[in-house]
């Protein structure tokens, strides 16, 4: 799987152009999708019985909606706490 769409490069340009922390936002909201999505699939019975529920709910996987809500600028990080975890800043890697 490659990321065409949003392009990498527009992507990198939300995230300090940090590999690492695109791959961690994108996943952190990706986990947080699935579960809103498997939280609604309880409560939706006309549907328990489709294994990938994600696709079956919003026709998308979790990463290419995370990743699309990255490009939108929908989500973000707080660069000094990310700075902070990291021990350094950002532009000295």
């Amino acid at each position: 799987m490659s990321v065409v769409k949003p392009p990498i490069d527009e992507l990198l340009d939300k995230t300090e152009r940090n590999r690492f922390l695109l791959a961690s936002l994108a996943s952190k909201r990706a986990c947080d999708i699935n579960s809103m999505l498997r939280g609604q699939h309880s409560r939706v019975l006309a549907v328990q019985d489709v294994d990938d529920i994600t696709i079956a709910l919003s026709g998308k996987d979790t990463i290419s909606m995370a990743m699309d809500e990255i490009a939108d600028g929908d989500i973000s990080f707080d660069l000094p706490r990310f700075e902070e975890a990291l021990g350094h800043r950002a532009a000295d890697v």
